[in-house]
């Protein structure tokens, strides 16, 4: 007998087992970093339950399987994605599905080829980095071109899925972009949706979540929002969700590092002014109102 070999637990404390492993605290840290995203949260803790279980049966020496847990992300830009995926990986590793719990973010760039031959090497190169990790493919549907003969994404794919399927106890491949993009492009490739366990959809924010948004970020930079600058920055958030390429969380950072610069070129124009703290760190409603998406409402209206 190997007196070095623990024996089997024949029974096992939860909340110790979850402790021990730290999950709580990535979760936990997940709901202070996004705002809302309620069903998203859900099916990630519904995931963390399934690994933690499938950890102790591992440890009971019951039947275990390596569960499948390549992943699909469906959503419009700035709803959270990439924190999640992160997120995903730290509680991958902490649970001991992945050995180093990285995250290696691609495009199609970082993985096609422009002539024969070039393909391959790419695709192989990025997957050697992610091994041990999550390789988090952004918009992934433009892998795959059906309209151009020439194109080399097809090579791309079917390395991949081999990947996938014979290294799926060390990677965990990632696959997101926009909703109808996403349901086409497993449509037009069958073996990326049989590889996927987990289609997880990412709601946009309301209005009201995206000023929370809004108002977290400031608090983070330590700037604040005056009353009238936070009634401005409301009407801003409605008008500006009417516009093209509007992002979610994304064009709201945007707008707030516009709104600092106006704010910083407002507070110079009297250099004689003496500055307090709080001068520094107020929004006022002018900040705001000079946007352009206002200037734009004013100029289809009048």
């Amino acid at each position: 007998m190997d007196l070095d070999v623990p024996p089997m637990p024949d029974r096992v404390n939860l909340r110790e087992e979850l402790e021990a492993v730290g999950i709580e605290e990535v979760l936990t840290q997940l709901d202070r970093e996004l705002i809302g995203l309620k069903p998203v949260k859900t099916r990630i803790r519904e995931i963390a339950s399934l690994l933690l279980i499938e950890r102790i049966r591992k440890r009971m020496g019951l039947t275990s399987e390596v569960p499948t847990l390549h992943m699909s992300f469906s959503g419009n830009p700035g709803t959270g994605k990439t924190t999640v995926a992160l997120r995903i990986a730290s509680i991958l590793h902490r649970l001991g599905f992945v050995r180093r719990g990285h995250v290696v973010s691609v495009t199609r760039d970082e993985l096609v080829g422009q002539y024969i031959g070039h393909t391959a090497p790419k695709t192989k190169e990025i997957l050697k980095k992610a091994m041990g990790g999550v390789l988090f493919i952004d918009e992934a549907y433009y892998l795959h071109r059906p309209d151009n003969e020439r194109d080399y994404g097809q090579e791309a794919i079917e390395i991949l899925l081999q990947v996938m399927e014979s290294q799926r106890e060390d990677l965990v491949v990632i696959l997101a972009g926009y909703g109808d993009r996403m349901d086409k492009f497993f449509a037009s490739n069958p073996g990326f949706r049989s590889r996927i366990a987990h289609h997880i959809d990412f709601p946009d924010y309301s209005d009201a979540e995206l000023f929370a948004i809004a108002g977290l970020m400031l608090h983070d930079m330590n700037y604040h929002f005056t009353p009238d600058s936070s009634e401005a920055f409301v009407r801003y958030i409605a008008l500006r969700k009417t516009q093209p390429l509007f992002s979610n969380a994304r064009s709201i950072r945007n707008a707030l590092d516009r709104i600092r610069l106006r704010q910083a070129n407002r507070l110079v124009t009297d250099l004689d002014r003496e500055l307090t703290a709080d001068d520094i760190m107020s929004i006022e409603s002018s900040d705001v109102l000079a946007s352009r998406v206002f200037g734009e409402i004013r100029n289809t209206t009048g």
